[in-house]
């Protein structure tokens, strides 16, 4: 019987690791590898780190903490959370698991452009040329030529964000534009060229990403894609949590669900999908886990 198993292997599930560890519980944590974090090419504004830090390396340097305090990090991916009495069972395949408590820290997936090839996805990804969290690396594009694949009210806040960094922005339909008045004029307002899709032929020319679009071939120094993300919270909602319509899970301000001994924390969550944020959550949900378990059975060395 574990005192909490943690699903999710992020800078949130590592960060509460680490917490709980330190509060002398025992801590499992599964880690199916397809963290986000580990698609950044250097993060820069992580408090910290002059010069920036890998995502790779900060989440290999996170593990080490955690296994420095005794966390059991298994590669797996779970495929379901069941409550019991009292208790959780977690499921893995074959195997299973109890815990006391769990913590869900599983992130979310972004949408791809349609029609890019794994491999130059990710290489334009490590170059620059490809982007998807303006929040994190706007600062990297200031002044220069950025396209935004999207439309819409999300595709409209994404161009306009980005605006506050260069005058460049072109945003370009995945398909075609379904703008109304209002996005449209704001839009228009801002000096955002818009471009009609479908957008495909993706290319690295240069130092740049090109696509063709059905106003022609067009080249830019960085390309976001603005297509949503899938929120990874089919396994609490399979366990009773609720959830928003996006699927987003809804949690106090304790970061506890609405399922009792289930918690939440990092993308997941409804709220800002920064590295920060999410190891702030981490910690609240690590010590609100400790004091729910020590009002159940007092902690004692």
């Amino acid at each position: 019987m574990e005192d909490c198993i943690i699903v999710g292997a992020g800078p949130a599930g590592l960060t509460a690791a680490i917490y709980l560890a330190r509060f002398h519980l025992k801590v499992r944590m599964f880690d199916c590898g397809s963290s986000r974090a580990a698609m950044i090419p250097r993060t820069h504004n992580h408090a910290g780190y002059p010069g920036g830090i890998p995502g790779p390396e900060l989440l290999r340097r996170m593990r080490e903490q955690a296994a420095e305090f005794g966390v059991t990090r298994e590669e797996c991916s779970v495929t379901a959370i069941e409550p019991l009495d009292g208790r959780f069972g977690i499921y893995c395949g074959d195997r299973t698991w109890e815990a006391r408590t769990v913590l869900l820290a599983t992130g979310v997936v972004n949408h791809r452009p349609e029609r890019m090839d794994d491999a130059l996805h990710d290489a334009a990804l490590a170059g620059g040329q490809l982007r998807y969290c303006p929040i994190c690396d706007g600062y990297e594009v200031t002044d220069r030529r950025v396209g935004v694949i999207g439309t819409g009210a999300h595709g409209m806040r994404e161009a306009l964000f980005l605006r506050g960094y260069t005058r460049d922005v072109t945003l370009v339909a995945p398909a075609v534009h379904d703008l109304d008045d209002a996005c449209r004029a704001a839009l228009v307002d801002s000096g955002v060229t818009l471009v009609e899709g479908p957008c495909g032929g993706y290319g690295l020319e240069g130092d740049r990403l090109a696509l063709d679009t059905a106003e022609g071939r067009l080249a830019f120094d960085s390309v976001y894609p603005a297509l949503g993300s899938t929120i990874r919270s089919a396994l609490a909602i399979g366990a009773g949590a609720h959830a928003t319509g996006e699927g987003c899970l809804t949690v106090d301000d304790h970061m506890r669900t609405s399922v009792p001994g289930l918690f939440a924390a990092g993308d997941v969550v409804l709220g800002l999908d920064q590295i920060s944020n999410a190891m702030g959550q981490a910690g609240v949900a690590a010590t609100t886990i400790r004091n729910t378990l020590n009002e159940a059975t007092p902690l004692r060395r």
